[in-house]
């Protein structure tokens, strides 16, 4: 077989297949054609352990199967009280072909993967290079569907420091928000003039997103794509570095914090002036004066020594004084509205800073119990009227803290079953057996079964 052609080895594969899969109906044919041969329409082909398969017939047909020409192709071999067993050559052949049907099949099917293994890996060269051509002919018309269908335009790039996008928006974002039947709202980023961001605003309000967007549009436009803008300009970005969302890293003991200064520190020992750096929340997860002095810091670092485009998002307010004090840093705040006590997130990113966190807002959007919401209230009032006098910090004696908490609301009291049942018993009326009875009920009603 090692030199059979690939087509002759896939006809015998499929006749193996046949035999190995169909081969009762292969024998049902056998058995048509010796009735036919023969005339005796009761001949049967069948199968033991003993014999394997075997032509049998009745004896009173027996002799004409042992005259000429019969007997020249069927032999004898087994006589029994009322049938007589014959075989072929031919049947005997077919018996042996069956039983080793699969074992020949799956012979045939290595010898012809190892064959097309050996062709592929000769043309490996050829197939390396259709598999690229492929790849960006599909990243390409990918590429090109979406600028079309999702309105995307072409970037202009050129080797500047400027990165000016009007009307960006997260292409998955908008995407998901699509589904829902919700619009997506694009915001505008300059950062020629003032190279640093400083974003302000509630959580939820949009601040990740409007980091990672302009990150995406800075890779896509990078990559040579469309972006998702009314109009972006975008000089040469030589590196891009997030730090945003919080994890930790158990296995090696490091904590939230710890893997978020390890990753600042990164930023800020390689990030280049060409670089863009997105950075949600520095410092969130120690010690409000720590984390606002950090925060303080790597801001200053970026601008200073880094000299790089950057994204800085925070929930440290006191930072919004940084604008005056360096040439390249702008407020920027994710807009929010109050209405009837209730916070409605705009998604609107506008100079300037947020005026408060709407923190206990938010948490009440999430679904904290409204007595945890009021008595966050009680505490924050303290705690800023703390502040506005003299700027003095309140202590623990100033916050009603150890007040009484407010009462939680009634719990609306259900009847039981058996409360019900012993509203409905009139004890008076009771005989001593059916007061028994009672008490087996009332039992049975509090412990089932």
């Amino acid at each position: 077989m090692a030199g059979l052609s690939p087509q002759v080895m896939t006809t015998e594969l499929d006749d193996a297949r046949k035999l190995r899969d169909e081969g009762r109906s292969v024998i049902a044919g056998m058995q048509a054609d010796f009735i036919a041969q023969t005339g005796i329409t009761s001949l049967k082909i069948k199968h033991n352990n003993v014999l394997g398969y075997f032509i049998e017939t009745t004896a009173t047909h027996a002799e004409k199967m042992f005259t000429p020409p019969l007997n020249d192709t069927f032999i004898h071999r087994q006589t029994t009280a009322n049938q007589v067993r014959f075989t072929t050559v031919e049947l005997s052949e077919i018996e042996t072909r069956i039983l080793n049907a699969g074992g020949h099949a799956l012979e045939i099917e290595k010898r012809l993967y190892s064959s097309l293994k050996d062709a592929t890996l000769a043309q490996a060269g050829p197939l390396g290079a259709l598999a690229r051509a492929l790849a960006e002919v599909d990243l390409a018309t990918a590429l090109a569907h979406l600028a079309r269908t999702e309105n995307w335009v072409r970037p202009k790039l050129d080797d500047s420091r400027a990165f000016a996008i009007t009307g960006g928006r997260h292409p998955v974002v908008e995407m998901a928000l699509q589904k829902q039947g919700a619009p997506f709202v694009a915001n505008d980023c300059t950062l020629s003039d003032a190279r640093v961001w400083l974003l302000t605003g509630p959580n939820m309000a949009g601040k990740s997103t409007f980091l990672r967007q302009n990150a995406l549009l800075a890779i896509l436009a990078q990559m040579g794509g469309f972006v998702p803008a009314t109009a972006a300009h975008i000089g040469i970005v030589s590196q891009i570095f997030s730090r945003v969302g919080a994890s930790d890293d158990l296995a090696r003991g490091r904590s939230t914090f710890m893997v978020e200064m390890v990753e600042t520190a990164a930023i800020l020992n390689q990030a280049d002036d060409r670089a863009l750096v997105i950075l949600d929340e520095i410092g969130r997860g120690t010690a409000t004066y720590d984390g606002l002095s950090i925060a303080w810091a790597t801001l200053e670092h970026l601008h200073d020594v880094n000299r790089c485009r950057a994204l800085f998002a925070t929930h440290y307010h006191e930072m919004s004084a940084l604008s005056a004090k360096l040439d390249g840093v702008e407020n920027a705040t994710v807009t929010v509205k109050e209405w009837d006590g209730d916070v409605i997130f705009l998604h609107e990113v506008k100079r300037g800073t947020a005026d408060r966190s709407y923190g206990v807002q938010v948490a009440r959007l999430a679904g904290l119990p409204q007595v945890v919401v009021d008595r966050a209230k009680v505490v924050l009032e303290a705690l800023e009227k703390g502040e506005r006098e003299g700027g003095r910090k309140a202590f623990v004696d100033d916050l009603p803290l150890f007040a009484a908490m407010p009462a939680p609301p009634p719990v609306k009291h259900q009847v039981s079953e058996v409360e019900a049942r012993l509203k409905a018993v009139l004890p008076d009326e009771l005989t001593p057996k059916e007061a028994l009875a009672l008490i087996y009920e009332l039992r049975g009603m509090v412990e089932p079964g």
